[in-house]
């Protein structure tokens, strides 16, 4: 059974009840002294404490979707060492999958669109990683067969999986309904996590003599999903957006890389990479490297690129008000830039629900299929 399975939700409630129950049942027969009637209720009430913490833990974890298998809970990484034959026509990605767009009429391609599973090798950078690519319903109708679309990389949080940009955030449902109430174009997704060295939290950037994450998500996966979906090549078809460390990659890939990205969306995101122990050494003494890590130092010092950014935070409930407030007062022309500001929101999954929408279509706006 899987981790975030309601058979597991559901067995460890009872669990617990029963833990419980058992508790208030066997208690006035361990009242009495000595020590095996001492032992017997400190092992009652350890193991009912941690039943009980084990069906919040799931519970919760069902709701948010921190980790997506108990491999994932546990540091083990289930498709490590993955061979990739290269499908023709490209030779950076392999699709190993597919699945139903959670959608009225999803069953078929062409009405509620496909959700890809794919593993993508990139050509410089050497970093293979999997991912989820959704395909609007246009891209399988007739009348759009010469047509290409424009396209976005979507990164969740940092240790999060991408199955949460499917099942927690709910990425390609949203943008099959925007697309279908009008309010945007159709559009490609192409859904990952930020940790594409696991389990190291590499804040996108190319380490010395570590991992190219910054060139892998900057350059190998355009250019690997262009050459193997109906995608344009040029900076104006490509966007990208994500939340938390994911929206800091977002922001900084665009910021960095305006001939590839015109637009970049960060929800929750922070304004500089992070070190710490997740993170470990990531500049190795490079002072450069580490400014250019600083969002909020690039858009002082950098040359300004006609980028669009987006950037989300709330009045009460975030802790990024203020660095969000510095950048969209630093970002100059000819870039541009807009944001959303709630009144109230915490760093979760239901503040992100809450922008993704209005998200999406900011990002349709910016982005031109050729």
């Amino acid at each position: 059974m899987g981790l975030t399975s309601d058979k597991v939700l559901v067995s460890a409630v009872v669990l617990a009840v029963v833990l419980f129950l058992a508790t208030v049942w066997l208690w006035p027969r361990l009242a009495r002294r000595g020590w095996r009637p001492v032992v017997g209720r400190v092992g009652l009430l350890l193991v009912t404490q941690v039943a009980l913490f084990a069906a919040v833990g799931l519970a919760a974890n069902r709701s948010f979707l921190f980790y997506g298998s108990w491999a994932d809970l546990f540091g083990q990484e289930q498709e490590m060492g993955v061979v990739v034959d290269h499908a023709a026509g490209s030779k950076d990605v392999r699709v190993v999958g597919t699945q139903a767009v959670d959608v009225p009429g999803g069953g078929r391609p062409s009405v509620g669109g496909q959700i890809q599973k794919v593993v993508v090798e990139g050509e410089r950078s050497g970093i293979a990683s999997q991912a989820y690519v959704y395909l609007p319903p246009e891209y399988f109708q007739e009348k759009y067969a010469k047509r290409t679309f424009p396209a976005a990389v979507v990164l969740t949080g940092y240790p999060g999986t991408a199955e949460n940009l499917i099942k927690g955030l709910k990425y390609p449902r949203t943008a099959y309904l925007q697309a279908k109430e009008g309010r945007m174009q159709p559009m490609i997704l192409v859904m990952l996590r930020p940790t594409v060295a696991p389990p190291r939290d590499t804040e996108c950037v190319d380490i010395p003599g570590g991992p190219r994450v910054e060139t892998f998500f900057a350059e190998d996966l355009p250019k690997a999903v262009s050459e193997t979906y109906r995608v344009g090549t040029k900076a104006r078809n490509w966007g990208f957006m994500g939340n938390s460390t994911g929206g800091y990659c977002a922001l900084k890939i665009a910021l960095h890389h305006p001939d590839r990205f015109a637009a970049g969306a960060g929800f929750s995101a922070y304004y500089k990479a992070a070190e710490d122990v997740t993170t470990g050494d990531l500049f190795h003494g490079d002072a450069a490297l580490r400014r250019r890590g600083d969002l909020l130092w690039s858009l002082d010092h950098g040359k300004a690129g006609n980028t669009s950014f987006l950037v989300t935070t709330s009045k009460k409930g975030e802790g990024n008000l203020k660095g969000t407030r510095e950048f969209i007062r630093k970002v100059r022309s000819p870039a541009q830039v807009s944001s959303i500001v709630l009144d109230s929101g915490g760093h979760n999954f239901n503040t992100w629900n809450r922008e993704i929408p209005p998200g999406l279509v900011w990002l349709g706006e910016r982005l031109r299929a050729d």
